[in-house]
């Protein structure tokens, strides 16, 4: 592997730091990008009442998932290549300062232009902090516990469903949103006291270059794993963004229901989480299409079975467990396809983000101009594509 298109992080000998230390340093980073995760998602519980605060549709409220997608895209690049010579500790840092104060303004936001200004925020946080913390195990354990740190900061993304949105939408129906972005912003607060705590400096030998990312970008592997990541992602965010008003206007679920229903999804997004990562690695592309066919199938029965308590609850469990697995596998293929850890959670991190997005927008313009279930139909089919994109891949015909 040449050293030319391999950034490296200096770290501090193992033997230098207590097994404690470094595990509660891993600890860190799986909270910083839990409370990242949380504040993205955390709209899809409070969508209608945010909206309602501001009179604003559904579809509008909508950009609230929209902009920090396009901006994390953007910056997850942009930011990394700008600062590949700073200490990584640092950037870790500022970029969780950031969202604490994204998660302030939206408390205290009195216009709706505001509340976007913060997902602004959102999104430059979770380009950059996405890039530097997802590949940093291996310079915070020891060699043999590398897959296990990996395993911990990874599960950051279900537990931002499980726990950070059902808690967030909970507290958003007791005291009001902004208590909810008030309460975010004030535990951000505290992972940041924690990291800079426990996280070693981390200064950088080698910068991910521009370069780097266009020779990975010029792989098979990695073409493949852009689109189905795009397609996947796509039907997913484009669903579950307004899983709130289907369950409102479709199951006739109380809003005190509609968080449990959230909190089991999110249950259910860990088993599939742990159920992927072991999975994965033995059968990669059918993972991927397993999850991806689950995903379809969930939301094509939704406007079916979902009119009943029951059917809602029986697929949103199937949906969790699918979509549990989907970023474990997008960033195992990513991973595949690229010499350097930087540059492969850049891409990864890129192509994610900006397809949330791009399927938060689509949602929202379908659901202010037909219903929730067409929402969820259209979005089901577009994770039928991903299964056919695998059928291709595995064919050998995939260019």
């Amino acid at each position: 592997m040449s050293t030319a298109t391999t950034p490296s992080v200096r770290s501090p000998a193992s033997s230098d730091r207590s097994p404690f230390i470094s595990w509660l340093a891993v600890i860190s980073i799986m909270l910083g990008i839990f409370s990242i995760v949380t504040t993205e998602i955390l709209p899809i519980g409070l969508l209608t009442s945010i909206g309602s605060s501001f009179t604003i549709s559904d579809g509008m409220a909508g950009l609230m998932m929209t902009m920090p997608g396009f901006l994390a895209a953007v910056s997850a690049p942009v930011v990394t290549v700008a600062t590949g010579r700073i200490d990584r500790r640092v950037m870790l840092g500022v970029f969780v300062l950031l969202l604490a104060l994204a998660n302030f303004l939206a408390a205290a936001a009195s216009s709706y232009w505001l509340v976007l200004i913060s997902r602004v925020m959102v999104g430059v946080t979770i380009g950059g902090f996405w890039s530097i913390g997802a590949g940093l195990a291996g310079q915070l354990v020891p060699a043999k516990s590398v897959g296990r740190a990996t395993s911990v900061i990874f599960s950051a993304v279900p537990l931002g469903s499980v726990l950070g949105v059902p808690l967030g939408t909970f507290i958003g129906d007791i005291a009001g949103w902004r208590t909810a972005f008030l309460v975010m912003g004030g535990f951000t607060l505290a992972v940041l006291v924690l990291l800079l705590a426990v996280v070693p400096p981390l200064p950088s030998d080698q910068a991910t270059r521009l370069h780097v990312l266009g020779s990975t970008l010029r792989r098979t592997n990695t073409r493949f794993a852009l689109v189905m990541t795009f397609l996947v992602v796509l039907a997913h965010f484009g669903t579950y963004t307004y899983i709130t008003p289907f369950l409102e206007q479709i199951t006739h679920a109380g809003s005190g229901l509609i968080t449990v229903y959230l909190l089991v999804y999110g249950a259910a997004g860990i088993a599939g989480n742990f159920l992927g990562g072991s999975t994965v690695g033995l059968f990669p592309r059918s993972t991927f299409a397993t999850a991806a066919a689950l995903i379809a199938a969930s939301t094509l029965l939704l406007p079916v079975l979902g009119r009943s308590d029951a059917g809602a609850v029986a697929l949103l469990v199937l949906w969790g467990v699918a979509y549990g697995a989907v970023p474990v596998c997008s960033q195992a293929w990513f991973s595949r396809a690229a010499d350097s850890p930087e540059a492969s959670s850049v891409l990864f991190t890129a192509s994610f983000q900006a397809t949330i997005s791009l399927g938060a927008l689509a949602g929202g313009a379908v659901l202010d101009r037909s219903s929730p279930s067409t929402v969820m139909v259209l979005g089901g089919l577009a994770a039928v594509f991903v299964i056919l994109v695998a059928w291709v891949h595995r064919a050998g015909r995939f260019t």
